[in-house]
């Protein structure tokens, strides 16, 4: 795993080489329980099926990856998107990628899009958030008595430094009644660039409105609805998501070229 300072912590990452010029980099924005390793061998897949660079990477406390010294604020996903995803991106000298982000990692994908319009060429996000729901709270919750168990906890110690610290900072941060009135819908009517939307029907942390919202806010938005899948697409449908993104990584590279 390769290593970069970014704002004054080591952040982790893989970077695939591209296998054919002229394509734009993929850039992979994980979940509030992910990191790099926990993406598997999607970026592998990914990588094969777009013939793009495709780079992932752990945030700053996850993974790896150097934590924070200071405790998670509210506004952590604007952090994300508005100052580490750009310093991030500058370091390794990518511009205007597609961004590819999970969960937490759509979000801040959706923030960083609306707040720097010219930034990026595209974004496939699965299973965003764009405010908070009862459903999300509810999973959380069963995600809170599930992480007693020895099964949890053991799986998040293979992949992150501190396990504790994720879980204790995710599950918290959102359970925090300050921070149930979070919305980002206002950042979707930024958005200029393409942009394709995925969600599990049998999403245990949120229902279909997360994604419906976003071509009510974004003209001509793809929305894709998987059935017989959850929270993780590129888990439960590994080959179908894979294959939806290196479709829309065609059209955007067609919309460029044009």
């Amino acid at each position: 795993m390769k290593r970069i300072l970014v704002e004054n912590l080591h952040l982790e990452y893989r970077d695939l080489p591209a296998q054919c010029e002229h394509r734009p980099v993929l850039v992979m924005l994980h979940e509030g329980l992910g990191c790099v390793a926990m993406w598997r061998q999607f970026p592998d897949r990914l990588a094969a099926a777009t013939g793009c660079r495709v780079v992932a990477y752990s945030r700053g406390g996850y993974g790896h990856s150097d934590a924070y010294i200071a405790p998670r604020q509210a506004d952590y996903l604007h952090r994300e998107a508005q100052q580490m995803l750009p310093a991030f991106l500058a370091a390794l000298n990518i511009e205007r990628p597609i961004l590819v982000g999970h969960s937490d990692g759509a979000s801040v994908a959706l923030i960083h899009a609306g707040s720097f319009v010219d930034a990026v060429c595209g974004l496939a996000v699965i299973a965003p958030h764009e405010f908070v729901e009862l459903e999300t709270l509810a999973g959380i919750r069963v995600a809170q008595q599930l992480w007693r168990t020895a099964e949890w906890h053991d799986r998040l110690a293979r992949h992150h430094r501190d396990p504790e610290r994720v879980f204790r900072e995710w599950s918290e941060t959102w359970l925090d009644p300050a921070f149930h009135g979070w919305n980002i819908e206002a950042y979707l009517q930024k958005i200029r660039c393409p942009v394709v939307a995925m969600q599990g029907e049998n999403d245990e942390y949120a229902s279909m409105r997360q994604v419906e919202v976003i071509p009510q806010h974004i003209p001509g938005a793809q929305l894709c609805k998987l059935p017989a899948c959850g929270h993780s697409p590129f888990k439960d449908r590994p080959d179908q998501v894979a294959a939806l993104i290196a479709q829309f990584v065609e059209s955007c590279v067609e919309k460029t070229a044009s």
